[in-house]
């Protein structure tokens, strides 16, 4: 039987939040054009869109806000900041900015341009738009056990080095801009990569001159599953494995708004404080963000975020973290219901194509699903799929992802075991009545751009 690893933190201050019909809920699904990120925030019981941001801060964090110097420029809290994640990461120059998207806005066309390609281990939502607006193509070598989600291997997020190394002989290395280490692996259903896997893809790089950048949006989380699987690193500390992946890159890109738990930060990291780019970042800062101390951001942001990249590696809080995850996959396993196993570190994907085998990819079957589990329980959760990656730049056609899967993204020191529960209760219910399901759903409107944010769409009638 499933069991639930108690918390490390107690409870201080809850916030109310409103419980509403299926009536309700189906009315508002409709008037949001079945888009789950148009609906009102007050209309979702439980919200696991996202854990990005989503996160509740310590009475640390809340404490160092009023510390926050509101200086333009030099203030006391970008120097804690940089002083602190010299001391995690060991790079010489470190940049914040306001979240994740904004430190591939500003460092990618730096490395990209048309013309020029990145290769990554999957590539998010937000990292592919910016390889794309920097004018450069996404290719992609995921470890191909991330395509067979009940195969439980211990790092499905790995690269396929073998892979990589075709593409780069392919397009000719002088064309490969940047290569992107997503860890832990979102696309691939929050999978960890290996230390071992990582230093293979750092061999590679170095061996045909290509610049090396990691996706440090859940370095830690990452860290914690090599600690519990890889056995080098058993003994090893969180942070001596963080440093172990951060030696091997040139430059990271960070949305703080995950394993540091706050709810608005991002940084940007170069290995080589002299490294002649670091201007280039400076001055698209200073036109994007803001001025290159603050990067967008409050002064007490800073202090926050200075306090939350140590909270975020305490292991204590990593393996109740995971091992919730955990509990989560056990309870679905005991029902038969699908998902990439084993569960990953910052939530549960649920397979929709083995929900719905007779839907097609183009009708969006993790689309389908996330809306079936809102009007079951007022559950908002995404799709991380066809519909999520969008169609092909170049030739305007729907593009199919490796997997169809719905994502439930669970922030951090937010929901109980009960909420958990009663989620798992509704994913079973929607389970069991999936063969009713005969069509899935179109798109009548969307943007060019990270279209799943905006699009409109309408069931397909049989």
């Amino acid at each position: 039987m499933a069991k639930f690893i108690p918390e490390p933190y107690r409870i201080k201050m809850v916030e109310p939040i409103k419980m509403t019909t299926r009536e309700h809920r189906e009315a508002a699904i409709k008037e949001a054009d079945y888009n789950l990120f148009r609906l009102k925030g007050e209309d979702v019981y439980v919200d696991t869109l996202t854990d990005s941001g989503t996160n509740a801060m310590s009475d640390a964090q809340w404490s160092a806000l009023m510390m926050g110097d509101e200086a333009y420029a030099g203030a006391k809290s970008y120097f804690k900041l940089v002083e602190a994640a010299q001391d995690i990461f060991g790079y010489g120059y470190i940049q914040p900015v306001h979240q994740g998207r904004a430190a591939e806005k500003v460092l990618f066309p730096s490395f990209l341009e048309k013309g020029k390609y990145a290769i990554a281990n999957l590539f998010f939502d937000t990292t592919r738009a910016h390889v794309e607006l920097a004018g450069a193509r996404c290719l992609e070598a995921c470890n191909p056990e991330a395509s067979d989600s009940s195969l439980r291997a211990p790092f499905k997020g790995n690269m396929d080095v073998a892979r990589m190394e075709e593409i780069i002989r392919e397009k000719g290395p002088e064309n490969i801009g940047l290569v992107v280490m997503t860890i832990t692996n979102n696309s691939a259903g929050g999978q960890p990569v290996s230390l071992q896997n990582m230093r293979e893809v750092a061999a590679l790089c170095q061996k045909y001159h290509i610049h090396l950048n990691i996706d440090a949006a859940r370095y830690a989380e990452n860290a914690m599953f090599v600690k519990m699987r890889e056995p080098e690193c058993k003994d090893m500390s969180i942070k001596e494995i963080i440093r172990a992946f951060f030696d091997l890159a040139d430059t990271f890109t960070m949305s703080a708004k995950k394993d540091t738990i706050v709810n608005m930060g991002g940084l940007i990291g170069v290995k080589d404080e002299n490294a002649p780019y670091i201007l280039k970042i400076k001055a698209n800062c200073i036109s994007f963000e803001g001025f290159y101390t603050y990067g967008g951001l409050n002064g007490r942001d800073l202090e926050a975020l200075a306090v939350g990249l140590y909270e975020g590696l305490d292991e204590n809080w990593l393996r109740y973290r995971i091992g919730t995850m955990e509990y989560f996959g056990e309870r679905l396993d005991e029902y038969g219901i699908p998902y990439q196993s084993p569960a990953g570190g910052h939530g549960i994907f649920l397979d929709a194509a083995k929900f719905y085998p007779q839907l097609p990819y183009y009708e969006f079957p993790g689309q389908v699903l996330a809306i079936e589990l809102y009007k079951e329980c007022g559950l908002r959760a995404c799709d991380i799929g066809s519909y999520m990656i969008g169609n092909d730049p170049d030739t305007g056609k729907q593009l199919k992802s490796i997997n169809e899967f719905t994502r439930l993204a669970i922030p951090r020191r937010v929901y109980t075991q009960s909420h958990y529960d009663m989620v798992i209760e509704a994913i079973n219910e929607v389970w069991k009545r999936r063969e009713s399901i005969r069509r899935g759903y179109k798109i009548t409107w969307e943007p060019p751009i990270l279209r799943h944010f905006q699009a409109s769409l309408t069931p397909i009638e049989e």
